[in-house]
């Protein structure tokens, strides 16, 4: 049964494989937002974990479910949590009836980081967009086509769907909610307790900076791509990435210029600007730290590169972001 003076009631369903820095994010923000002092009272926010016995993380952390599958009605959402498992193109049959009854019973979906892949091969995500992590978006589209997907924000709220990208936005989006359900004194307990600067909107953008390959029909363009944003900070050279790829220098660059319009080198150079210039907007690094962070040999290098893309200097645009 509900309990009528909780003004938030969240549904967890832990999938096999799920994301515990997702899960942990969401359901900490509830509890700390639920109760007076981190005393953890299911008082003005109550939670259920349900899943199926115990539930292994990615991580391989062993959680065991407060709840079988409650009645939908009794929670004002449904949290999926998914993991590692988004890849597989099944998914049982109990975990779509169960999503269809929330349906229909008017309980609205959330998809925590690749729980959003459950929600859309359950068939339910028809009409609405979804915001998935950059790291599983190509994966994404390949699977569901049809559905409009973003990478440029931490959360999307549909409605009915609210989406959400996974890692800390998980947290965002609980202060999200909590504050649309209980208010914005109870969003700033949960804010404190956590210690963050604050709640960042859904549309704040994902760390990310790859041009998009949604489009990209080269399967090794795209490998190639998503192991350049893995090894930004770090950056190999193009013998290195050719050989990950199984393809020669020449060969990646041709392939590149096909589907990208410019080289291989090109396309990383211009990847490792965006990094530096997302590094200049949200923190207070040096400038020397930004450019040896984004592989760049020097900070004369990186300069000239930045102010080759951007027509200023590093320090110039940061002080016209007015960030900090």
């Amino acid at each position: 049964m509900r309990r009528t003076e909780q003004k938030l009631r969240v549904g967890f369903l832990l999938l096999d494989s799920f994301t515990l820095n997702a899960f942990s994010g969401f359901v900490e923000a509830i509890r700390l937002a639920a109760d007076h002092g981190g005393r953890s009272r299911q008082v003005a926010c109550g939670w259920e974990v349900m899943g199926k016995g115990k539930v292994a993380a990615s991580c391989g952390l062993t959680i065991t479910a407060t709840a079988p599958l409650i009645n939908p009605e009794e929670v004002d959402y449904i949290a999926v949590c998914g993991g590692n498992g988004y890849r597989i193109r099944s998914q049982p049959q109990w975990l779509d009836q169960y999503l269809s009854e929330a349906t229909e019973a008017g309980v609205p979906l959330i998809g925590l980081c690749t729980g959003t892949f459950n929600i859309a091969r359950a068939g339910l995500m028809q009409g609405y967009p979804a915001c998935v992590h950059w790291n599983v978006a190509d994966e994404f589209h390949d699977q569901f086509p049809r559905i409009e997907a973003f990478t440029d924000r931490i959360f999307l709220d549909a409605g009915a769907r609210i989406t959400c990208a996974g890692s800390t936005g998980a947290s965002d989006l609980a202060l999200h909610l909590i504050h649309r359900h209980c208010g914005s004194e109870y969003a700033q307990q949960a804010i404190r307790h956590m210690m963050m600067q604050g709640q960042r909107a859904g549309t704040f953008p994902q760390a990310h900076f790859s041009k998009s390959t949604h489009d990209v029909k080269d399967e090794v363009v795209r490998r190639c791509a998503a192991l350049m944003e893995q090894k930004i900070n770090m950056p190999p050279s193009m013998d290195v990435l050719a050989a990950e790829v199984g393809i020669s220098v020449r060969q990646l660059d041709r392939r590149f210029n096909q589907a990208m319009g410019q080289t291989a080198s090109q396309y990383f150079r211009s990847m490792r600007l965006s990094y530096a210039l997302w590094r200049l907007t949200h923190t207070t690094d040096r400038i020397a730290e930004v450019a040896a962070d984004a592989g760049f040999a020097d900070s004369a290098h990186f300069h000239r590169e930045f102010r080759k893309s951007y027509g200023t200097s590093p320090s110039l645009y940061r002080q016209s972001s007015n960030t900090f």
